[in-house]
């Protein structure tokens, strides 16, 4: 398959961006965090009422929590 190279020390096909799994759990762990910052600000839009912001915020946490779930 073009784009896949052969790592020659496991014979094990990865795809060209595949990463490495020190890079994997640090782009994890910043995500979580910021996952983890965004559930406090939609938690204080709730209680501030404003629904829109709750929205957007709401909006901004999935696709945090897609990209994370994609990195692990």
């Amino acid at each position: 398959m073009a784009g896949n190279v052969k790592n020659t020390d496991t014979g094990v096909k990865m795809g060209r961006f595949a990463m490495t799994a020190p890079i994997r759990q640090s782009q994890a762990d910043i995500l979580s965090k910021l996952y983890d910052m965004k559930q406090k600000q939609i938690a204080q839009a709730a209680q501030q009422g404003n629904s829109f912001r709750n929205q957007v915020l709401e909006a901004e946490a999935e696709a945090i929590f897609n990209a994370l779930k994609a990195v692990r």
